[in-house]
C-alpha cells in the first residue's frame, strides 16, 4: 500500500494564508472512483503540481476546482470562501479561477488582443490593462495576429494571458506543455514559471511529466490510482519517497533486501545510511537510485561487481552491474568515468537512501 499522505503543501504546514483548500474531495463516474478522498492546501502565490500517470484523477480534480465537474463529496474553498460542498456549488464564472487548457482553446476568428480581452470586456478596469498583460507576458508585438499565425509557444502564452486578464485568484493549467516539442517545452515552462511568480498568482498545475513538475513547482502532490499519496517539495518527494510505488513512479530504482538497525541499513552493497530510523533488525527493502551508485570507489564499504552493459546517453551513461549473488543494478554516471563491459569494479553507495519495511 501507499505511504502516509501529508495533506498540506510540504513537510510542514505553511504559515501563509491558503488561496485554495481541498478537503476530502471525491468523484466517481458510473460507479468507478476517479478521485478518492483528496485533501491539500495551496498557500498564496505558490505553484502546486498534481503529478501522476494518465487516468489517475489529476484532471478531474482540476476540473472540480474550476467548477466544470461537481464533486460527489468534499469541500473546495477559494480565498477563504466555499466554492463547493454538500449544499453550495458556485459556477465556474463565480470562482475566479483562470483555466489554461491542454489545447489552449483560443478563438480562431479573434486576434491575440481580442482573445485575451474576451473574458473581461464587461470589466472596464481590467480591459484597460490588457496591453500591460501582453507586455508582461512578452506578446505585445503579436496583438494583431490571428491564432493560426502563432507558434505553439506563442499560443501557449496567449492562453495564459487570457487566463490572467480577469485577475483570478487561481490559475489552473491542464498539461499545458504537452503540444510543444521537447526543446521548446523546456524554454516555455521556464518563462511561464517566471511570469506566474512575477504575477504572484496561486497556481495549480497538472502533468504526468516529472521534469515539468519539478521544474515548475514549489510543491508537488503525487496522485497514484486516484489517491493523493504524498506531497512535498520536489527535493523532498524525490529523495524521501513515502512508498516504493512513489519511488518507482519518479524514476529508475534498485531494490535490495536488507536489514535496518536505527538509521543504518545492511544489504549486499554493504552498510548504507537510511533517510528514516527503524527498530533493530527490521527487515526492509532498500531503495537506491542509479545516480547514488558509485563505481571505482576504493572505500572500505565497496563491494565488487561486474559490468554487464554500458549505454551512452549523451550527457551521461547508464551502466548495468551484476553483484556476486546475480542481483542486477543500474548506475548512472558521467561520460568520462571509465566503465568497460566485463570489468570487475568496486561499487558503493554515495548518498542517503530510502527503506521500507517488508
Amino acid at each position: 500500500m501507499f505511504g502516509k499522505t501529508n495533506t498540506t503543501t510540504g513537510s510542514s504546514k505553511s504559515n501563509s494564508p491558503s488561496t485554495l483548500t481541498i478537503e476530502n474531495l471525491c468523484k466517481s463516474f458510473d460507479g468507478t472512483n476517479v478521485v478518492n478522498n483528496v485533501s491539500f492546501e495551496i498557500p498564496d502565490g505558490h505553484i502546486f503540481t498534481l503529478l501522476g500517470p494518465s487516468g489517475g484523477g489529476k484532471t478531474t480534480t482540476l476540473r472540480m476546482i474550476a467548477g466544470f465537474e461537481k464533486p460527489d463529496s468534499g469541500t473546495i474553498s477559494i480565498g477563504g470562501k466555499i466554492a463547493s460542498n454538500e449544499s453550495i456549488f458556485l459556477s465556474p464564472e463565480n470562482r475566479k479561477v483562470g483555466m489554461v487548457f491542454q489545447d489552449y482553446a483560443l478563438f480562431p476568428h479573434l486576434n491575440v488582443y481580442k482573445n485575451v480581452s474576451f473574458g473581461v470586456q464587461s470589466n472596464t478596469q481590467n480591459f484597460s490593462g490588457i496591453d500591460s498583460i501582453l507586455e508582461t507576458i512578452g506578446i505585445a508585438s503579436l496583438k494583431h495576429r490571428m491564432p493560426h499565425q502563432l507558434s505553439g509557444g506563442q499560443q501557449q502564452r496567449v492562453a495564459l494571458a487570457r487566463a490572467l486578464a480577469p485577475n483570478p485568484s487561481i490559475i489552473a493549467l491542464d498539461e499545458p506543455f504537452s503540444n510543444l516539442d521537447t526543446e521548446l517545452r523546456q524554454h516555455v515552462r521556464n518563462e511561464i514559471r517566471q511570469i506566474l511568480k512575477n504575477a504572484n498568482v496561486t497556481t495549480i498545475f497538472v502533468t504526468h511529466d516529472q521534469d515539468e513538475a519539478f521544474a515548475m513547482s514549489d510543491t508537488v502532490g503525487i496522485m497514484l490510482e486516484n489517491n493523493l499519496v504524498q506531497t512535498g517539495t520536489p527535493h523532498e518527494i524525490y529523495t524521501a519517497p513515502e512508498s516504493i510505488e512513489v519511488a518507482r513512479f519518479l524514476g529508475d530504482i534498485n531494490v535490495l533486501e536488507g536489514t535496518a538497525n536505527s538509521s543504518i541499513g545492511e544489504c549486499e552493497l554493504g552498510k548504507v545510511l537510511l533517510s528514516e530510523t527503524f527498530g533493530d533488525h527490521q527487515k526492509v527493502n532498500i531503495v537506491i537510485r542509479p545516480e547514488s551508485i558509485r563505481l571505482n570507489n576504493d572505500s572500505n564499504e565497496s563491494v565488487m561487481a561486474r559490468i554487464i552493459s554500458v549505454e551512452f546517453r549523451g550527457t551521461y551513461k547508464t551502466v548495468e552491474l551484476a553483484l556476486p549473488s546475480g542481483q542486477l543494478l543500474t548506475s548512472i554516471m558521467g561520460i568520462h568515468i571509465d566503465a568497460t563491459v566485463g570489468a570487475e569494479v568496486p561499487v558503493s553507495v554515495n548518498s542517503t537512501v530510502s527503506a521500507f519495511p517488508i
